[in-house]
């Protein structure tokens, strides 16, 4: 554990943020995660004090050495491009500043679906494996992320495809499962329609379901048929604070 590296981690969703403290190298949490409700509407000072709240009692601890968010954006250079169930106030904002500013520290950020697919992919269900792989995570809405040969390809909106007519997360994002009452089988049969469309565009070795509904893979994993292997999380709730600590972690070793 000497060469251990802690960071950081913020994980902003559309119905919650969580956050906690980080053993980069080991891909393990150091500390209890703790959360809170996301602000609706999640304005930019509102969000950042809220973010400055939960953080506050990491700061007295003081060991860590960088911070790293995952947002519900797609994300550039710090920036988010688009604001997706989060307050539209934050579309062109540079989360990075906003978000420094509130904890004091600089603030590296990601897109909130890369942060968790660089979890599973470095410490989770894609250690190890070659090639590309998919995560898919499928929440309050659905996001995507890519990575061939471990290396993240980012802000991947794969969940714009349609599945009947429809953005697939319109058809496949937990919350609409849980909204409309709809069965497993029918909602598995939307996710198929999904996996199919991002398997002729990509042709993955491995897709990997993530999201709060990944503690219920046994109701679905295995009547999904794809040509290449499908796997639940193994992440779960850390997935997204591994993934952003783990992302700031490394781009602070860079700069230094």
């Amino acid at each position: 554990m000497t060469n251990s590296k802690l960071a950081l981690g913020i994980d902003v969703g559309g119905t919650g943020i969580k956050a906690g403290v980080v053993d980069t190298a080991e891909g393990k949490m150091v500390t209890d995660r703790v959360r809170v409700d996301t602000p609706q509407p999640g304005h930019p000072p509102i969000l950042a004090q809220t973010i400055k709240e939960l953080v506050e009692p990491f700061q007295g601890e003081g060991h860590f050495d960088a911070v790293g968010v995952g947002f519900p954006s797609v994300i550039k250079r710090g920036v988010a491009m688009t604001a997706v169930n989060i307050s539209d106030e934050w579309a062109f904002e540079d989360v990075s500043a906003v978000l420094g500013e509130a904890v004091g520290h600089t603030v590296r950020v990601l897109n909130d679906a890369d942060a968790a697919g660089l979890a599973e992919v470095r410490f989770g269900a894609g250690q190890g494996i070659n090639g590309t792989i998919v995560v898919v995570t499928l929440g309050t809405g659905v996001g995507t992320s890519l990575f061939v040969d471990g290396k993240l390809v980012p802000n991947t909106e794969l969940a714009r495809m349609l599945v009947r007519g429809k953005p697939a997360w319109e058809r496949v994002a937990n919350s609409v499962r849980e909204k409309k009452g709809l069965s497993w089988e029918a909602w598995t049969a939307d996710v198929q329609e999904f996996l199919c469309e991002i398997e002729d565009m990509t042709w993955p070795e491995l897709v990997i379901i993530g999201g709060g509904v990944s503690a219920e893979a046994h109701r679905f994993i295995g009547e999904l048929k794809c040509r290449g292997q499908v796997m639940p999380a193994k992440m779960r709730n850390d997935a997204g604070i591994i993934g952003a600590a783990v992302y700031a972690s490394e781009l602070a070793s860079i700069v230094v």
